[in-house]
């Protein structure tokens, strides 16, 4: 079974259970601020596991596209990935435990579906602990199914607690479906959960009980909710029998591109394997972000960074295996192909995605060369030591100042007969990370709680947004927004720097609706229907077919899955505090609102 194929199975078999599907969103997120990238595929839909209604209704199916960067120094292994597809199915508020389980081992089990044998399969639920009661209601649901207890091992948070996806949101136990693999146990204790290679996890069925708050405090929530989750690459390669995700057919023609481009061949050496792996997942996580209709672009900040992180550790790694001239567009080109079907925006956006990593390659071989010449001007100096030992904090600076990665530093340095003093530049390095720290976790806080404030800065947004129309013209668009309970933070199209007679001009418009209390209301409709009335949308965004359309007042109508203040006039006084250039054609408004 192949990824296209396992998506479509998906889809069909819980559409047949009355789940409305519904499309994926982007891999930026609009709605948490916490987190860099959408980690998974519950979190654009946070605000309805909440509580809020989706106009879908209450069952529902997608497969979505997701980043997570923890573990991107891992990535080389046979398995890790940076970008990845999550399939899901959710219940907000209808079926619970019974109803998730067994639609999940029916479409394990039966022929007509995935057909693996029953008795391949092992789960496991959660343990429990103090305050959270251990999970006896799933562990009786699966015994019910035929799993004897051998075949059920309960595990602690660590392995099935799931959530939240950010700082806050909801969250809850979980019980994870494994496929026995055929190895020997590797002890008495050997049981689903096990990571001793004999259990494989496929499955995960996330219970929706909790929602924890700023404080950290966990609180049931209104209304029970189901969250599942299906890596694809990960189910195809337990499906095909294959030892790793890059020996599927998902990898196969990136990696047959990273071969033609290198002259090297997959399978032959293991340190040039750990190389052609990096570069395939590397360059399918940057193609995606820079064809995501909410694209960043390379920076030294946030998913700009992770973004220039991931296209410059390819690039060294093309080095490694013997690749001199740029070779990311003609990986990229491959994975637009292979992947155009099921996320057309990546041929939307075909030439940015192209243009993008061009520049960005281009740029990090200059610095290359650049690095490559202070280290050959500080080479006679060093030789000259008895040690034979280049100092960290000259290692440092090469990194710092001229953006020369230490890998490299180390290579020239080996080849000199040069050892670097590692601890003083981790030293040095450490210091450099606190200073100027991006991170993960960027915000506390943010529209995933839905809190009074951050509710309030949303609404502000679509006032800013018809406010710099009126002011700069029809082009200006949202290009992406970040909420905090301090501040929002609005990027939207637009080639100048404002004048300060422009800003002065938005904001006035911005206070002006807020000073007229004008209603916020909410419809439910088709996106054309939307359109026909006028309704502001996101260019390049997915919307289902029914939509959520608010306005306010006479002032201004959007497509938007909320939450909002119900009248401008409790917003209080809209201040802009900056403006800026975010990135080429996009700028930047950071604006509070006042008592």
């Amino acid at each position: 079974m192949n990824a296209n194929e396992l998506r479509k199975k998906f889809i069909d078999f819980f559409v047949s259970k009355g789940h409305a599907r519904i499309e994926g969103k982007s891999l930026i997120p609009e709605n948490d601020p916490t987190v860099l990238f959408t980690t998974a595929g519950m979190h654009p839909l946070v605000p309805y596991l909440l509580g809020a209604e989706h106009p879908q209704g209450k069952r529902l199916v997608n497969f979505q596209k997701c980043i997570r960067t923890g573990d991107i120094d891992a990535v080389g292994d046979f398995s890790h990935l940076t970008f990845f597809e999550m399939l899901g199915n959710w219940s907000l508020g209808d079926y619970f435990k019974e109803g998730a389980i067994t639609m999940s081992y029916e479409f394990l089990t039966s022929p007509q579906w995935l057909g693996i044998p029953h008795e391949r399969l092992g789960v496991t639920v959660f343990a429990g602990e103090e305050g959270i009661p251990r999970d006896e209601e799933s562990a009786l649901i699966w015994r019910k199914l035929g799993f004897s207890d051998d075949k059920i091992s309960f595990r602690p948070r660590e392995d099935n607690w799931w959530g939240p996806a950010g700082a806050t949101g909801p969250c809850g136990p979980d019980s994870e479906m494994f496929i026995d693999m055929g190895k020997p146990p590797c002890g008495p204790d050997c049981a689903p959960g096990c990571g001793c290679g004999k259990w494989l996890e496929i499955w995960n069925d996330v219970f929706m009980q909790y929602n924890k708050d700023a404080n950290g405090v966990y609180l049931p929530l209104a209304r029970k909710c189901v969250d599942t989750g299906m890596g694809v690459e990960r189910t195809v390669t337990i499906l095909t029998g294959k030892k790793s995700v890059y020996d599927t057919e998902i990898f196969k023609p990136i990696i047959s591109a990273i071969e033609a481009e290198s002259n090297c061949s997959y399978g032959k050496d293991e340190g040039q394997d750990r190389s052609i792996r990096i570069i395939a997942d590397h360059i399918r996580s940057s193609t995606f972000i820079l064809g995501d209709p909410k694209a960043v672009t390379p920076s030294n900040v946030g998913a700009g960074y992770v973004l220039r992180r991931l296209i410059r550790r390819a690039v060294r790694h093309g080095r490694k295996l013997g690749i001199e001239k740029p070779f990311l567009t003609a990986i990229s080109k491959v994975v637009i192909a292979e992947f155009c079907g099921p996320y057309p925006e990546l041929e939307q956006n075909r030439a940015a995605i192209i243009e993008e990593l061009e520049k960005e390659e281009l740029r990090f071989l200059e610095t290359l060369q650049k690095g490559e010449k202070e280290f050959e001007k500080l080479l006679p100096n060093l030789m000259r030591s008895p040690q034979k030992v280049m100092s960290g904090r000259l290692a440092f600076k090469l990194y710092d100042t001229y953006g020369f990665p230490i890998e490299l530093t180390e290579e020239l340095a080996h080849e000199n007969g040069l050892r670097i003093n590692k601890d003083e530049f981790e030293a040095a390095f450490a210091k450099h990370q606190e200073t100027s720290r991006a991170g993960e976790a960027v915000f506390k806080g943010g529209l995933a709680d839905h809190s009074e404030i951050t509710t309030k800065y949303h609404t502000a947004t679509h006032l800013l947004q018809k406010a710099l129309q009126l002011v700069l013209g029809a082009h200006v668009a949202q290009r992406g927004s970040n909420i905090t309970a301090e501040r929002l933070r609005f990027d939207f199209s637009h080639t100048a720097p404002m004048t300060q007679e422009e800003i002065k001009k938005a904001e006035a418009i911005v206070n002006e609706q807020i000073e007229r209390d004008l209603p916020v209301t909410v419809e439910v409709m088709s996106l054309e229907a939307a359109k026909a009335a006028g309704a502001m949308a996101l260019f390049g965004e997915k919307y289902e077919a029914q939509v959520k359309v608010y306005t306010i007042g006479d002032f201004s109508k959007e497509v938007c899955g909320g939450p909002h203040a119900e009248r401008t006039g409790t917003l209080g006084r809209f201040k802009i505090q900056k403006e800026q250039s975010s990135s080429s054609g996009v700028r930047r408004i950071r604006a509070v609102l006042e008592n």
